[in-house]
């Protein structure tokens, strides 16, 4: 094994190794959930916080495009820095960086101290997902990781699902400063949680930073991300979009020349040559459209559509996030039962499917039949990405899995940004059809069709694994197979 890994739980762990082995989960969910929460309770306080701060909320889009474009950037330097300097202390340093910048935020008196705050913010969320999920992916055994990520895929479906209800309560009932300030206990519980119960990294090669790949990756990423944004907002004109678009696409083009000769490459592809890796992430992707998309979508057609209050409107999605809860029960023996490729694949066309009927919701509709759909479509998107999720990281070895959790988390923001540029292309494409300038319902039909469509494509790539593919994570398949 690489000297630069941190080594695997021995096969008898002590009592602390176990209690460390159960609560990593729950110390990277933590992490994952105040980064997930803080990206989109954000938006439902804009036009609020564009008053106090004397600015308008169209100025204000800029305190979202800081975040995202600092996590951009940052991504694929974590990784490296986890090699560099050990992951506890990288984790620490990060969730941190988040709380105090958190703080700083709260305490803006203008749009740039706010900016710079985010900024801040965002560089640390950056590092604190993916470095806490090496520090999962190293220490918990993979015949324990199905279990581990079905509890670590809940934040991600339930932070942005709960972040416009939670930052409308917040707005209403207290002040936006709120919307920040409640990451700070959950900081705190992190770090003592990490200081008790996570190892320190034991590291002899400390790798050197491939500076001109982070260059090149971060302006890539940077631009795609803000043209996808953009698109998704329409908040620059097209040429300037094509134009961010262009130079994210030429430097990435670049970076891939560049990681050919590279000794070090800050994001590597050669990981793209194990398959299971390779398909996850592309059926993965696919698949997480539907999470940039349905927030965007849903708030248009209930508050747009349907003329319900922001918070009301929360409430309604936030059904999505129960069935992701209620997925956490049977993901695992599901997966046991039937295998990666078969879920995966039975799973990719329901939940296609069921982010396609949320398009056929009226006004008229009633609530309970709403929730119903939300429901079972949150459990399906929830087991999808349980599986996806871990099988990222079926046949990753110990020494690249932090560059493994670098190139995922990269493909992941990505993902989710361009699931909110297509459903707003979709729903511009649909208005120009029509001769129109304002929303109708058909727009927004549209929209979730053309999503419910991209993420059941993913079958296609799912298709590619091999039946067997993730057996030897099943513990109780090795079992049978020995008797």
């Amino acid at each position: 094994m690489d000297s630069s890994a941190a080594p695997h739980p021995p096969s008898l762990p002590s009592d602390r190794e176990r209690a460390a082995i159960r609560m990593i989960p729950f110390i990277v969910g933590c992490a994952l959930f105040m980064q997930m929460l803080d990206s989109t309770v954000v938006a439902t306080a804009l036009p609020v916080m564009a008053k106090s701060l004397h600015s308008t909320p169209v100025q204000m889009n800029i305190v979202i495009t800081s975040y995202l474009l600092a996590t951009a950037v940052f991504v694929p330097i974590s990784g490296w820095a986890a090699d560099r300097f050990g992951s506890k202390r990288v984790f620490i340093a990060a969730i941190a960086l988040f709380s105090i910048s958190s703080i700083g935020c709260a305490l803006s008196q203008n749009l740039i101290e706010l900016v710079f705050g985010r900024i801040a913010q965002g560089t640390a969320g950056a590092m604190m997902v993916p470095v806490g999920r090496i520090i999962l992916l190293r220490r918990i055994p993979k015949t324990e990781l199905l279990k581990a990520m079905a509890f670590l895929s809940l934040p991600a479906l339930i932070g942005p699902v709960i972040g416009p209800p939670l930052g409308g309560f917040l707005v209403d009932y207290a002040t936006w400063h709120w919307i920040f300030l409640i990451n700070v206990p959950v900081g705190i519980l992190g770090i003592a949680l990490v200081v008790r119960y996570i190892q320190e990294d034991y590291l002899t090669e400390r790798p050197k930073l491939d500076w001109l790949g982070f260059i090149l990756s971060g302006v890539s990423l940077a631009a795609l991300v803000s043209g996808f944004e953009a698109v998704g907002h329409s908040s620059m004109p097209v040429d300037y979009v094509l134009i961010l678009i262009g130079i994210g696409l030429a430097c990435g083009l670049l970076y891939i020349w560049h990681a050919k000769h590279a000794a070090y490459p800050i994001i590597d592809l050669n990981l793209l040559r194990t398959p299971t890796f390779a398909i996850a992430t592309l059926g993965g992707n696919l698949c997480r459209f539907a999470i940039g998309a349905m927030p965007f979508l849903l708030a248009i057609l209930l508050q747009v559509g349907f003329g319900l209050s922001a918070f009301s409107a929360g409430m309604i999605t936030f059904t999505s996030a129960a069935g992701s809860m209620l997925m956490k029960l049977v993901a695992t023996p599901i997966i046991q039962r039937f295998g990666f490729k078969r879920v995966l694949m039975f799973d990719a066309l329901v939940a296609g499917a069921f982010v396609a009927m949320c398009g056929l919701f009226r006004p008229d509709t009633p609530v309970w039949l709403m929730v119903a759909i939300l429901l079972i479509g949150g459990f399906f998107r929830s087991l999808m990405f349980t599986a996806v999720n871990t099988l990222t990281y079926a046949d990753i070895s110990s020494e690249h899995m932090s560059r493994a959790s670098s190139f995922a988390a990269m493909a992941q923001q990505l993902g989710i940004s361009l699931g909110v540029s297509c459903a707003a292309v979709t729903l511009n494409v649909s208005m120009s059809w029509r001769g129109a300038t304002h929303l109708a319902m058909v727009d927004i039909i549209w929209g979730f069709m053309v999503v419910g469509a991209l993420a059941a494509s993913s079958i296609f790539s799912f298709a590619r694994l091999k039946s067997n593919a993730g057996d030897h994570l099943n513990q109780n398949k090795k079992i049978a197979k020995l008797r």
